[in-house]
């Protein structure tokens, strides 16, 4: 358990429950990154083309633990990308392969490359219930793509309209609510019935609309579901400290290359695998809570997913430490979170 003094603070070594790696020459990049931070991550499906099938989750998977360092016994835990066409047939592949803990809803349109997600889930109410049956969670990027809603109303329109009649049809599907950003949805998943948790990234604890869009706009503070109000935030700060156990970590570490971020059209995404324990331990320092960082980085998604709670530890130390202004990406760099700010706290 968590052991702390005025320099140190040791704890249960943490898992990410919501990570992008990409795949090809960055994977070196990227896998590397995330083996030094996390025992465990879940590996998300979003490539080009999606991670449809058991056999292609297989494939990527040997292709990320292809990189790993020869010091680290990282795990990916992979998932599958949901579309119209998932046959309930798949999902009991996925359960009996060992190596599949989720299955992905995009809404198609909602995110980066979710142009083959779901387009309604009346298309999918076979494969969900087999979902239900075999006992493998529900991942849902949850927003509403409906274009005449705001965006920054996407998540609180897709609880009442995709959520609720969901959960209702089907009580015993377990469903993981990604990357919360919203005062309705952390209430909501605090006082919602049966099985349901939620994850929480850095960027979404740490910032509000304001640090994207004011004196201009900032490409690398921009990710979906978009940073909003400062009530938000303060709603999911509230939700994270307060040792809820349906709430866990899940970066959603999202890289591109430099270029594809600033420019005209830049993509969606932060990138905060290099450092994210440390984002998380300012986060929680910030609130007078560092005694519930380990069971929001380290134990409440575990005891969600079935998994054991990880054996080993990790130290961070209390000394002044600046984040790289870039990191290298395959050929390219990516930008990391806060590039060039000081952290208080850095992995030992």
């Amino acid at each position: 358990m968590t052991q702390q003094n005025t320099k140190t603070l040791t704890i249960i070594q943490p898992d990410d429950f919501h990570l992008h790696l990409r795949d090809g020459k960055v994977l070196q990049s990227t896998v590397t990154q995330a083996a030094r931070q996390f025992r465990r991550a879940i590996i998300m499906p979003n490539l080009k083309p999606p991670i449809t099938t058991t056999k292609h989750a297989t494939e990527y998977r040997k292709r990320i633990l292809a990189q790993l360092p020869s010091n680290t016994d990282f795990q990916p835990l992979m998932t599958l990308y949901l579309t119209d066409n998932t046959p309930p047939e798949e999902i009991v592949r996925a359960k009996e392969s060992g190596i599949v803990h989720g299955i992905k809803l995009y809404p198609a349109g909602a995110t980066t490359n979710s142009d083959a997600g779901v387009t309604s889930l009346s298309n999918c109410i076979k494969t969900l219930d087999e979902m239900q049956k075999q006992g493998i969670p529900l991942l849902m990027h949850g927003e509403v793509t409906d274009p005449d809603v705001d965006i920054f109303d996407r998540e609180a329109v897709f609880i009442d309209k995709v959520l609720i009649p969901l959960r209702k049809m089907l009580p015993d599907l377990k469903v993981v609510f990604e990357h919360i950003t919203t005062k309705a949805a952390a209430e909501y998943v605090t006082d919602a019935e049966g099985f349901i948790g939620a994850t929480v990234t850095p960027q979404h604890l740490l910032f509000n609309r304001n640090h994207l869009l004011v004196g201009g706009i900032h490409p690398h503070y921009y990710c979906l579901p978009i940073l909003k109000r400062e009530e938000n935030r303060q709603a999911l700060l509230k939700a994270v400290t307060q040792n809820n156990r349906r709430f866990f970590a899940g970066t959603d570490s999202a890289p591109h290359a430099k270029g594809a971020k600033e420019n005209a059209c830049g993509c969606a995404g932060c990138y905060s695998a290099s450092h994210a324990i440390e984002l998380y331990a300012t986060v929680f320092e910030q609130q007078n809570a560092l005694e519930h960082l380990e069971w929001f980085t380290a134990i409440n998604g575990p005891k969600f997913y079935n998994l054991a709670v990880n054996r080993t530890t990790i130290t961070l130390e209390k000394r002044d430490w600046q984040i790289p202004e870039s990191l290298p990406f395959g050929s390219d760099k990516v930008i990391p979170l806060m590039a060039g700010e000081n952290l208080t706290w850095k992995l030992v």
